[in-house]
């Protein structure tokens, strides 16, 4: 998955649709018209080349008020927030650093670029995710058995599909942690 520039493409798309439906709706502060206001990332922890990346993929969507000047940022499947890894590689780097395979993690680390100290980081950010409002909104629509020290491998092992369609489920998800918008625009997502 992390080499499939297929994967990525897919990505990017879902959040043009993100992009477009937050876009369509007014400024939640005053109700004003949105702009464009879109800012480059510089993504880290893939595997190919840049040049490789669909075109775009290191755009943040972002939107601005026409009106009151205050920004929109749609939710994402690409970026965790402010994390400068892509949002894919924290939840595989998580899943790696908590298995039991030490030759797994060396290759992901050297793969990836990521440190030791990252991948602690990645898995206390998980255990810390179900402390949210946002953890609690979603709870009702999760398995109950659901291992919270595990996340997010005991989320994706509850889901169907192959490995890219869960990953791209998890993501969805996920998505309304990585932007600043009115709840009612990530709904049915």
């Amino acid at each position: 998955m992390l080499r499939d520039a297929r994967f990525f493409e897919l990505l990017l798309r879902i959040d043009e649709e993100y992009r477009d439906r937050v876009r369509e709706g007014r400024c939640p502060c005053c109700g004003g018209p949105l702009h464009s206001a879109h800012f480059c990332r510089k993504p880290r922890g893939l595997v190919f080349g840049p040049d490789e990346l669909p075109k775009g993929y290191e755009v943040r969507f972002d939107l601005c008020c026409g009106w009151c000047r205050k920004r929109t940022l749609p939710p994402s499947v690409r970026f965790f927030g402010r994390k400068v890894f892509v949002a894919v590689a924290v939840a595989v780097g998580t899943v790696v650093a908590r298995g039991r395979d030490r030759n797994a993690i060396g290759l992901l680390r050297r793969e990836l670029g990521v440190s030791w100290q990252t991948l602690q980081r990645w898995c206390h950010w998980w255990l810390e995710l179900t402390g949210t409002v946002f953890w609690q909104r979603i709870r009702g629509t999760l398995p109950v058995s659901l291992d919270l020290s595990a996340l997010p491998k005991s989320l994706l092992d509850h889901l169907g599909g192959d490995g890219a369609e869960r990953m791209e489920w998890l993501l969805r998800l996920l998505a309304p942690v990585s932007g600043r918008f009115p709840s009612r625009l990530t709904e049915g997502t």
